[in-house]
């Protein structure tokens, strides 16, 4: 592998950034993809493909033969509230292949005994998002129902592009949520990326059903989300 590409390869990794390295099987050049780049013919949608779906393949284009190596960051899952969804929805998340943590300054909720095995951080969310940036590659669930812990990270998924935006909530609720964000400067494009009321709509009753739904609806942002290639 050309030094250079693997250098390059390895700054978009540690940040977190998608790259497939497009070697051609003929004559073993390479380059560095990015989301957003410029890619022509047949290989622009093998790359968008690749990028949706992280994984590698060989494909033709344009009469040759190209191996697409591709890097995309593991899926993490943020949840605001150590609540009762939240304890089901974690053995899920992991099954599912997320890496998941559980942010909540509410240490009567944020238990080591509610949550084993579980990344939990009794902390506020602006805290840990200082220390932990969020980013296209992650996904936000804001269940707590409190607007004190529930809207700084909101709108910190909004700004940072993340993947997937949910908060729980009636119609009522989303409303009173929609002017406070307004009000910190929130555009109307953002806030309709909110999935609210949170989940798929199956008629989610339990927590657990509720948790059930949101994974759906998580999974369902990730793999069909819009891959900018151009």
């Amino acid at each position: 592998m050309d030094l250079d590409l693997l250098k390059q390869l390895n700054v978009e990794r540690e940040a977190r950034r998608a790259a497939i390295l497009v070697t051609d099987l003929e004559d073993g050049s390479g380059r560095l993809v990015r989301e957003g780049d410029s890619v022509t013919g047949d290989l622009a949608s093998a790359v968008e493909r690749g990028f949706r779906t992280g994984k590698s393949a060989a494909v033709e284009s344009g009469g040759r033969s190209f191996f697409l190596n591709v890097h995309v960051p593991p899926a993490r899952l943020f949840v605001i509230g150590a609540v009762h969804i939240s304890q089901a929805l974690a053995p899920m998340a992991r099954i599912a292949g997320f890496d998941m943590r559980v942010i909540d300054p509410r240490t009567a909720f944020a238990t080591e005994e509610r949550f084993a095995n579980v990344e939990l951080l009794a902390e506020w969310p602006d805290e840990v998002l200082e220390r932990q940036p969020l980013d296209a590659y992650t996904a936000l669930a804001a269940v707590t129902h409190d607007p004190k812990i529930d809207d700084y990270p909101l709108k910190a998924a909004l700004e940072a592009g993340s993947f997937y935006v949910g908060a729980l909530g009636s119609r009522k609720t989303h409303a009173k949520r929609v002017e406070r964000l307004k009000e910190q400067g929130v555009s109307d494009e953002q806030i309709a990326r909110i999935a609210s009321p949170i989940g798929l709509d199956i008629g989610a009753a339990s927590p657990q059903e509720i948790a059930v739904a949101i994974l759906a609806e998580i999974i369902e942002a990730l793999r069909k989300r819009q891959v900018a290639v151009n």
